[in-house]
């Protein structure tokens, strides 16, 4: 079995004791986190190293976006995807060797696409629906057992937010990220993990830092993914989201999702 996280940390030198938590309590086998807020020199490689993630994949840059996929088994760096077209650091792709049959695990950080939904008048919104459709011309190509994980910044389904008619013209939930999003699902023919294993029900991965109480306010929205093809998407059972780990010390605004695969 292997057991698969992905993490919005929002700086991972900052959050660092809360990632160490969360690999120390659930087992995780490989860790997939965005928004890493460094370059590759200055990831704390050594200390994952050391509380036995030793296999890195980095791709980052100055203060800002970046990912990086840890794990205890063995990764070769695969593929770094310029998707936003200006030479951010959103996207790194491992293979996983010993584990069927050379998956491949990818590793993305959409744009959030700023406050504005409309291309005209917001630049950023452009940028992200823009990143979608590099990333569908992908996915149609993809030829191999495939996951691909990471925050997606779209809550698609009226279940992954706190209240669907509210936020139609709210940026992560509007109707053409939504329809941009599941362009690039039916390119894939991505199954979403997540929903496929919890169909019903309200479900969030992130609260915003405005709220002064988000666990009472609950105001959440579904923006983190774990998707994989079909061909692995059957092995895939035990999906969650780690809600408790919004209210760590010091916290991302994001919680953990993660889903295991018999492989």
């Amino acid at each position: 079995m292997l057991k698969i996280a992905s993490w919005n940390i929002n700086s991972v030198r900052l959050r660092l004791p809360i990632v160490e938590r969360f690999l120390a309590e659930n087992d995780i086998d490989i860790l997939c986190l965005q928004e890493i807020k460094c370059q590759e020199q200055q990831f704390p490689a050594r200390r994952f190293a050391e509380i036995g993630y030793p296999h890195i994949a980095v791709h980052g840059q100055k203060g800002y976006h970046g990912v990086a996929t840890v794990s205890r088994v063995l990764i070769n760096d695969f593929s770094r995807h310029d998707w936003q077209d200006n030479g951010e650091a959103r996207h790194v792709g491992v293979e996983i060797p010993g584990i069927g049959q050379g998956m491949i695990l990818e590793n993305v950080y959409v744009p959030a696409g700023g406050d504005i939904p409309d291309r005209e008048q917001n630049v950023k919104f452009g940028q992200k629906l823009d990143f979608l459709e590099r990333m569908t011309r992908w996915a149609d190509k993809v030829d191999r057992p495939t996951m691909i994980v990471g925050d997606f910044n779209i809550a698609p389904l009226e279940c992954d937010v706190w209240n669907h008619k509210q936020l139609l013209k709210v940026v992560s939930h509007t109707p053409v990220e939504v329809e941009h999003l599941g362009q690039a699902q039916e390119a894939g023919r991505w199954v979403d993990v997540t929903r496929a294993d919890i169909p019903q029900g309200l479900l969030y991965s992130w609260w915003s830092y405005r709220a002064r109480d988000w666990d009472a306010a609950d105001k959440g929205r579904r923006l983190d993914h774990i998707w994989a093809t079909p061909d692995i998407s059957n092995a895939a059972h035990g999906s969650r989201i780690l809600r408790a780990a919004r209210g760590w010390e010091k916290p991302s605004d994001h919680a953990p999702v993660f889903a295991s695969f018999d492989l």
